[in-house]
C-alpha cells in the first residue's frame, strides 16, 4: 500500500511538474491567493496556442492585498465568476477591483461536505473519485454556465478570472472544458489539473494533520487521497459522454454552447 502511494505520488509529481516549467510566466504574483495563474500559452491540436493574459483561474480571493488588487487591475480582471457556494462566499468575500463584474455560481458546491462528512469519506476511500462521479455531471451545466457566457460576451481588451476555495477541483474541471473546446491536447489539460498539487502545497500541508488526527489516517494515506490525479479528470470526461454522449452533446445541451460559441470561443482565446 506505502509502495503504490509512492509511486502513485511520483507520477502525478512528475505530469505537475511539465507544466511548471513555464511558471514564471503562467503564475500570477499575488501576494493573498494561492494558484492565481494564466490559462494562457497551451498549445491546440491544430497548431494554435490560447492567449496570454485574457482568461485566469485562482483559489480564493479574499485576502488580496491592495496590492494585489491593483495588479488585477492593471491586468484588466474585471470579470469574476465564484464557483464556492453561499456559505462559502458569505464566511470570506471576494476582495474585488472597482467596477468589478462579480457572478456567484454556486450549483452543487452548498452540498460540499463538511469536516466531519469529508473525514467519514476519507475512511472509506475514494473519496475525490465520488465527487467527480454523477454529483460533478450533475451539477456542471448550471455551475459553468456563467463562466462560458461571460467568456463569449467579455470586452476583447478585458480579461475574465474565476476561481473556488482552493482553485483546484471545481475551477480544475471548468479549466479543462474551456481548453477542451480551444482543442488543447487531453495530456496538457490533465498537466494544468494536476500542478494544483504542487501550486497547493502549502496550503495542503496545514490540512493533513488536523485531517489525519480526526480520521485515525496517516498524512501519506490523506495526501494520497486528496492528491489530484489525470483518471479524475478523466473521469469527469467519461461522465459526461456517458450522460450526454458526447462532450459537445453536454455543452450543447447544458450550457447553450454549440458550434457557432465553440467557433467564437476559439476564435477569441487561441491564435
Amino acid at each position: 500500500m506505502k509502495k503504490t502511494i509512492i509511486i502513485g505520488a511520483i507520477l502525478v509529481q512528475a505530469l505537475a511538474s511539465a507544466q511548471l516549467t513555464d511558471s514564471i510566466k503562467r503564475l500570477v504574483p499575488v501576494k493573498g491567493a494561492l494558484n492565481f495563474r494564466d490559462v494562457g500559452g497551451y498549445k491546440t491540436t491544430n497548431g494554435k496556442e490560447v492567449v496570454w493574459g485574457k482568461v485566469f483561474r485562482s483559489a480564493g480571493i479574499d485576502k488580496l492585498t491592495p496590492e494585489d488588487i491593483n495588479l488585477l487591475d492593471k491586468k484588466k480582471i474585471h470579470t469574476i465568476v465564484d464557483f464556492r457556494g453561499v456559505a462559502e462566499s458569505k464566511a470570506a468575500p471576494d476582495r474585488l477591483p472597482q467596477n468589478t463584474d462579480y457572478t456567484l455560481s454556486p450549483a452543487g458546491s452548498d452540498s460540499i461536505p463538511n469536516p466531519a462528512q469529508m473525514v467519514k469519506l476519507l475512511k472509506e476511500g475514494g473519496f475525490l473519485e465520488k465527487f467527480y462521479g454523477i454529483d460533478a455531471v450533475k451539477y456542471s451545466g448550471d455551475r459553468f454556465r456563467p463562466l462560458f457566457v461571460k467568456l463569449l460576451t467579455a470586452d476583447k481588451k478585458e480579461a475574465v478570472m474565476y476561481h473556488c476555495t482552493g482553485g483546484r477541483d471545481r475551477t480544475g474541471m471548468a479549466t479543462a472544458l474551456f481548453l477542451y473546446v480551444l482543442q488543447v491536447p487531453q495530456n496538457t489539460i490533465e498537466e494544468d489539473y494536476v500542478a494544483s498539487n504542487i501550486y497547493l502545497k502549502k496550503m495542503n500541508k496545514g490540512m493533513m494533520a488536523p485531517l489525519a488526527k480526526m480520521s485515525g489516517l496517516t498524512e501519506a494515506q490523506i495526501e494520497n487521497e486528496m492528491a489530484l490525479k489525470p483518471e479524475l479528470i478523466r473521469s469527469f470526461f467519461e461522465g459526461i459522454k456517458t450522460q450526454y454522449g458526447s462532450v459537445e452533446n453536454f455543452l450543447q445541451q447544458e450550457m447553450g454552447i454549440g458550434p457557432k460559441e465553440i467557433n467564437i470561443l476559439r476564435k477569441k482565446y487561441t491564435k
